[in-house]
């Protein structure tokens, strides 16, 4: 039986996968995953929320009214090593999308507030890289949209890319509850892509109390729903694994809690 967690992709067709609010039964994110051959075109409304357009692979041109972007894309895969063109696009504007190629996009969407915001193209310069963990739990992170970013009003998003047979989002941490200087409630979802793209990972997405305890089999372009609790990653031999985030809560804010059982891993690193 299929977690209730898991978002299967689909193989063809132009929506890869799709979490919405309703379907998740939360209240703050949604993600879809996108892909559009060269020449095809799509349109998006953010209508009451903000969205951060994140360009994982290919080219595209995106217009945002009156504001053009040409040819946006870094690279042409989720596992080159470098940062992806983003852009963030507040409430109430229509998005016109053209790939230039053969295009996989990322929409990443959150509840917007009242304050005016300005349509944004996020330099893949200016994005925070860095690495974390030790040995094999390695991993190396690009921080997209982050919450010290001032641009937008919950939306965070940040990808990680972590190295065959290691473990990622490890020790398990988690950030579902408010407890100031110390936990954040963040809602959030993980979009996987495996290399080569045949292979697999696992995540769990547990509580303290188990009330929550799932264990998935990930495939490739497959989402895993976070709503609460620990939630680690770990890769097979053979196979490197990319997964982006997409956090959103009351505040815009990521501080968590380590699994206490776990955290003795982390003393004297």
């Amino acid at each position: 039986m299929t977690s209730p967690l898991l978002v299967k992709a689909q193989a063809q067709g132009r929506r890869i996968v799709e979490v919405t609010p309703e379907r998740a039964g939360w209240k703050h994110v949604g993600f879809e995953a996108m892909r559009l051959a060269r020449g095809e075109e799509a349109a998006v409304q953010t209508q009451d929320r903000e969205l951060c357009i994140v360009v994982l692979a290919g080219r595209v041109d995106i217009e945002v009214g009156s504001e053009r972007f040409e040819s946006l894309g870094t690279r042409d895969s989720v596992f080159d090593d470098r940062s992806p063109a983003a852009v963030y696009v507040p409430r109430d504007r229509r998005v016109r999308l053209v790939a230039r190629t053969g295009t996989e996009l990322a929409l990443c969407f959150a509840p917007a507030d009242d304050r005016p915001r300005a349509v944004r193209l996020i330099d893949p310069a200016s994005m925070k890289r860095s690495v974390r963990g030790q040995g094999s739990n390695t991993r190396y992170v690009c921080d997209i949209l982050p919450h010290d970013d001032p641009t937008a009003a919950h939306l965070l998003v940040v990808e990680v890319r972590t190295p065959s047979a290691h473990s990622s989002s490890y020790p398990p941490h988690k950030h579902d509850s408010e407890s100031p200087g110390q936990e954040t409630q963040l809602e959030e979802t993980y979009y996987h892509r495996l290399n080569p793209p045949q292979g697999f990972a696992f995540q769990r997405v547990y509580t303290d109390d188990r009330s929550l305890d799932e264990a998935m089999a990930v495939e490739n372009h497959d989402v895993v729903m976070v709503p609460r609790g620990y939630h680690p990653v770990v890769v097979p031999h053979g196979y490197e694994s990319y997964y982006l985030n997409v956090m959103a809560g009351p505040k815009r804010l990521w501080v968590f809690r380590n699994d206490p059982a776990h955290e003795w891993m982390l003393k004297g690193n």
